[in-house]
Order: structure tokens, then C-alpha cells, then sequence
């Protein structure tokens, strides 16, 4: 039978097995039929050699990531260490400076150069409400044609509990995270990347609040908006209250790699519009807390880590969630 009379099923059954034929595409709580489409497509030109399963679960994976957005209102506020009590319980904070003159309160996070106080003024844009899970960062390696990392313990039954799939992804490298938002936006055609510190710290105080801890409620309740301290090992995302602009562990599970550089002085020469961090730098930054820590010390919102961007391993500690760096409402 000529192919011109064949119809497109039976040309796709000649051709290619319906290898190339598309399932039925994801639905948004955001996106458009067509942008779910525009990615789908895009998908498809990038990956034409992969299996069918893994072409949709990229597809899935990207508009489900877009759909996990928080758009954040940009503002005004005032960045680094505000101050707490130098006597205080951390379950019960109060409202800051709590009754006192700022400069009576004692630093939140001694010697981590984060004491100067600045300006600092955000365009709007959109963070993850989720950290980024195991099973997207896998779904990623796999595209690359990469090996699972660690891919020799993952079948122990004693760490099924660290190699969860809806853990935070660990990274190694800080280039890995970073690509992998990058990636995300180029399939999406948007643009995602990491969050700047200073994002994740506006959205962390609830577009800048005086607000010590990023929980529901600005305190700290074991077992009920955080890890309890005695927790020593990592879990799922989203096992707590969000905090107030719908953002999901912020505190407690794993850190979050950010686009900054790191420089011990940037504080004091920080510009106020849209600071990115150093032009340069032999560290970045991490922000945030992780489970083996104790939180009353460390899961605040203003500590910033700096720590060289190569790891010695996939440290479940370590992780990441990506930003759109748009002030345009998905």
C-alpha cells in the first residue's frame, strides 16, 4: 500500500513502533494547554532517543516544578542579622525586637558575617515551594545519560530511608544544582535558575519580617512545624506546615545551595537593587538549616553558610530549589 494512503497510526506503526507517538499531556494548575504543549515539544526535539516513560516523566517533572512556584511580591527590607534575646526560648519568640531597643539584642548568628545590616530592595519573582526531590534529580541524571549517584547502596534495605524519592535531592557539586534549574528552564522556556541569597532570605521572613525562624508561625515546635533535635536522619519534603507564603522547609531538613558567591565583606558593599552576591569567588553559599543540626541554634533565617561549591559526596544534608527570575505571575 502506498504510504500516502497509510493513516498517521499505521505510518507511526511502519516507521517507528509509535515510539514517537505522544501520550496524552499533563495537566497545570498554572500553564496553558499550549505552554503544557510548547514544553512537551520541546522535550521531544532534546530528547529523541530516550524511551517514551522517561520523555513523559520529563514532561510531567517539568510542568509539575513550574506548578510548585510561589510567586513572591518583590519590596524593601532590611538584610542580615537582626537580633534576638540574649535570653530567650526559642518555642516562644514573641514579636521582634520583643520589647526592647534593637541594639540591646544579642546576634542571632555570631561570627557568620552576616551582622551588618542593609538595605536591600527585590523585584518580584518566584520560588519553589518544594525543595527539589531525589527522584527529579535521578530523572535528570538519566536524561544526561549519567549513572545514579550512589547507586551501589540504593538496594540495602537499611538506607531505603535516605534514598526516599521525595527526599531533597543531595548534590555534590553546587554546578550540579545549578544546572539543573537551568534545565528546567530550558525545557520550559522560562527563566529558572537558583535563588540569589537575598531571595531566599526575603522569602524566608516572610517577604522580610523580622521574623526569626521560617516556620508556619515563627517559632520553633518540635514535631509539629520542624524535625524533632533528635532527629538524625533525613526525610521527605513537605512533612511540615509551610510558613506563611507557602514555602515548604525552609528550616530543618536539608540547606539550600544559592547563585551567590561568597565574600566575607559583600554585607557592607552589598548594593540595594537586586544584590546577586560577588562577581566572583572561590566559595558559594548555602542557606538554611539541615536535620543533624540542633534548630533552636542553626534553623534561623539569616545564617548563611559558605563552603566550597565541590563536595566530598551526594551529602543528604545538601540540597536546593529553583527559582523563575521573572516578576511576570506564571
Amino acid at each position: 500500500m502506498p504510504l500516502r494512503f497509510l493513516t498517521p497510526l499505521s505510518l507511526c506503526v511502519l516507521i517507528a513502533g509509535c515510539e514517537a507517538q505522544s501520550s496524552a499531556l499533563p495537566t497545570s494548575d498554572k500553564l496553558s494547554e499550549d505552554k503544557v504543549a510548547e514544553i512537551a515539544e520541546r522535550v521531544e526535539a532534546r530528547y529523541p532517543d530516550l524511551s517514551r516513560t522517561l520523555r513523559d516523566q520529563i514532561i510531567a517533572t517539568v510542568v509539575r516544578s513550574l506548578d510548585d512556584m510561589v510567586f513572591i511580591e518583590g519590596g524593601e527590607f532590611e538584610m542580615g542579622d537582626f537580633g534576638t534575646l540574649c535570653n530567650y526560648e526559642p518555642s516562644n519568640m514573641g514579636v521582634w525586637p520583643y520589647g526592647h531597643e534593637p541594639d540591646r539584642l544579642c546576634p542571632i548568628t555570631p561570627e557568620r558575617h552576616d551582622d551588618h545590616l542593609h538595605q536591600v530592595r527585590l523585584s518580584s519573582y518566584h520560588l519553589s515551594r518544594y525543595q527539589t526531590r531525589l527522584k527529579d534529580f535521578d530523572l535528570y541524571r538519566t536524561s544526561l545519560g549519567l549513572p545514579l549517584f550512589d547507586e551501589e547502596y540504593r538496594e540495602r534495605e537499611d538506607l531505603a530511608d535516605v534514598y526516599h524519592p521525595h527526599n531533597p535531592a543531595p548534590v555534590k557539586l553546587w554546578q550540579e544544582a545549578k544546572d539543573y534549574c537551568l534545565w528546567l528552564g530550558e525545557l520550559s522556556n522560562y527563566p529558572v535558575d537558583l535563588p540569589t541569597e537575598a531571595q531566599w532570605e526575603f522569602a524566608a521572613r516572610n517577604r522580610g519580617q523580622y521574623i526569626q525562624y521560617p516556620t508556619d508561625d515563627g517559632h520553633l515546635r518540635n514535631g509539629k512545624n520542624m524535625l524533632h533535635d533528635n532527629e538524625t536522619s533525613v526525610g521527605p519534603v513537605g512533612q511540615f506546615p509551610p510558613n506563611p507564603l507557602g514555602l515548604y522547609d525552609m528550616t530543618g531538613i536539608a540547606t539550600d545551595w544559592v547563585n551567590d558567591w561568597y565574600a566575607e565583606d559583600y554585607y557592607r558593599n552589598s548594593p540595594v537593587e537586586n544584590p546577586a552576591g560577588p562577581a566572583n569567588g572561590t566559595q558559594k553559599i548555602r542557606r538554611g538549616s539541615y536535620y543533624g543540626e540542633l534548630n533552636w541554634m542553626s534553623a534561623n533565617t539569616v545564617r548563611r553558610w559558605n563552603h566550597d561549591p565541590v563536595r566530598n559526596n551526594y551529602y543528604s544534608g545538601t540540597s536546593f530549589r529553583c527559582a523563575v527570575q521573572s516578576d511576570e505571575i506564571l
